[in-house]
């Protein structure tokens, strides 16, 4: 076990990448060290309240080191010029512990050699232990003193995450140290453990389409707007948004898939700009092969001992323009193929008979969602849907035979409940049902206890999207019930619709929860 010591200060330039919360920026370097056989056992870590570039001695500033017990804590904040006294004592006791051979190797973060860390650095020079570390004027500063460094890198471009991959890779390496990096994240079910998966089972169609719902939302909103004389001009921000779709499910894609934070957003930015002749699923596949090519360049480029400025530029440039190259010269008519033909599938189905269409989605759409299928299928389609024209026919029985359905059978309960505590129970669901749009499993308990209010659910959905196809309704859900009239494109069909679904479910809940108290 290699004892390695922290040094340093949350910088100038460091300070906007990461260094204004130093206990990520620490704890993110302790993580990826567990990893393998090395032990942040020493830190000394200043972090002042604004960066170093503009600070005064009477800047507010914290010391961190570590615990007995291994944990990041605050030792002393102060004034600046306090906190430097405290850390000149702390420089001296690295000193000695270098000197005693209990410090096997620095990682430094831009330190300040010249002062609060002269003599630690002095006893690095000293016994040739390795240094790695980030700060381009520090970092030439100390290897001029003649420093055993092996690694350095400017902070520009760089994350919590990347420097810490790169300092612990670049350790384990020179004294041969097995090391595989984190770059999963913590679950929260396992005691915060870190979890690193195959790159492969990150991907995850359905978890990129529900994480760019809020895209969706604000493009309907937009729509909507658009269609006040006062707002007409919104029209132009619409098409602009459609436009922008792939390049947000891209970001989402490229981010789910490599777990690289700021470097894979950009390279889901590049790869999405040049995926969007492809559509959303263009913009899919260029996310998703971004986030790949991210995380195997990050990698190599750390195995070839790259500057970190030039891995993360190389990692997110480069993937991002290469897979979304792919996109452009490859992909993009195939997916726009896949992506229209699923669109004129549904359309073909409605010019078919529209009144059958509605009432086969609607009377599937609550088995649909019980058995997982809705957030697999159901909710990629009214995201493809809404790429064309902002509003979807799916998404309208979404609306009808879901949200409005939930707060039938949710206001019932609440007027006349079953048993005592039901209508507590119900409220909170009513109320994000009408207020929200959404929250559906609100029913879930009373349709699961009383068969005839599960009938009467599949029933209501089924009539109400029989209504959706007669008039021709197309809409969406995730939005306030009250506003969804307003983001379609037949809003008093919509609001029959809507309000029918809504009686039945209230009244077949209502008879049902009688029928019960009766027995």
């Amino acid at each position: 076990m290699k004892n390695i010591a922290i040094i340093g200060s949350s910088g100038g330039n460091l300070f906007n990448l990461g260094g204004k919360q130093p206990e990520k920026l620490l704890q993110e370097i302790i993580t990826q060290s567990e990893e393998t056989e090395l032990h942040i056992s020493t830190i000394q870590f200043i972090a002042a309240d604004t960066s170093m570039d503009a600070v005064k001695k009477t800047t507010r500033a914290t010391i961190y080191g570590r615990d007995q017990n291994g944990q990041v804590v605050q030792m002393l904040t102060s004034p600046l010029a306090e906190v430097n006294l405290k850390a000149n004592d702390y420089d001296s006791e690295i000193e000695t512990l270098i000197h005693e051979g209990k410090i096997d190797g620095l990682i430094v973060m831009s330190a300040d050699p010249e002062g609060v860390n002269k003599k630690a650095i002095a006893a690095a020079v000293e016994t040739g232990i390795p240094i790695v570390g980030t700060g381009g004027t520090s970092m030439a500063s100390i290897s001029a003193k003649g420093a055993h460094v092996i690694a350095k890198s400017g902070t520009t471009g760089t994350t919590n995450r990347t420097r810490a991959i790169s300092f612990i890779s670049s350790l384990a390496k020179y004294w041969d140290i097995k090391y595989k990096p984190i770059i999963g994240t913590r679950n929260p079910i396992d005691n915060g453990a870190q979890t690193n998966p195959s790159i492969w089972k990150n991907i995850n169609i359905r978890g990129i389409m529900i994480s760019a719902l809020p895209g969706f939302i604000a493009m309907a909103l937009v729509l909507a707007l658009s269609k006040i004389p006062a707002f007409s001009g919104l029209q132009d921000v619409f098409d602009i948004m459609i436009a922008a779709l792939p390049i947000i499910v891209a970001v989402i894609a490229a981010k789910q898939v490599s777990n690289l934070d700021e470097v894979s957003i950009v390279a889901g930015v590049v790869a999405g700009v040049l995926s969007v002749d492809g559509g959303i699923i263009g913009g899919i596949i260029g996310g998703i092969l971004a986030g790949i090519l991210v995380q195997i360049l990050f990698t190599k480029c750390i195995q070839w001992k790259f500057p970190m400025t030039t891995v993360n530029i190389v990692a997110g440039g480069l993937a991002g323009l290469i897979s979304g190259l792919l996109v452009y010269f490859l992909f993009a008519p195939i997916a726009l193929m896949i992506g229209d033909g699923i669109k004129e599938a549904i359309e073909l189905a409605i010019a078919f008979n529209p009144v059958l269409a509605g009432l086969v989605g609607g009377l599937l759409i609550w088995p649909a969602i019980l058995g997982g299928v809705y957030h697999a299928a159901i909710l990629p389609i009214v995201l493809l849907e809404m790429e064309r024209t902002g509003a979807s026919f799916l998404g309208a029985i979404d609306m009808v035979g879901l949200v409005l359905v939930s707060a039938g059978i949710n206001l019932a309960n609440i007027i006349a409940p079953r048993d005592k505590g039901e209508a507590a129970a119900a409220t909170p669901g009513f109320l994000i049902n009408m207020g929200f749009g959404t929250f559906v499993e609100a029913a879930y308990p009373f349709m699961f206890s009383n068969k005839f209010v599960f009938a009467g659910a599949i029933f209501s959905a089924g009539i109400g999207g029989a209504l959706v196809g007669l008039f021709d309704v197309r809409g969406t859900a995730y939005v306030p019930t009250f506003t969804a009239p307003f983001l379609t494109n037949n809003s008093i069909g919509f609001v029959i619709a809507m309000a029918t679904s809504f009686i039945l479910s209230f009244g077949i809940t209502l008879i049902a929860n009688k029928m019960k108290k009766a027995k």
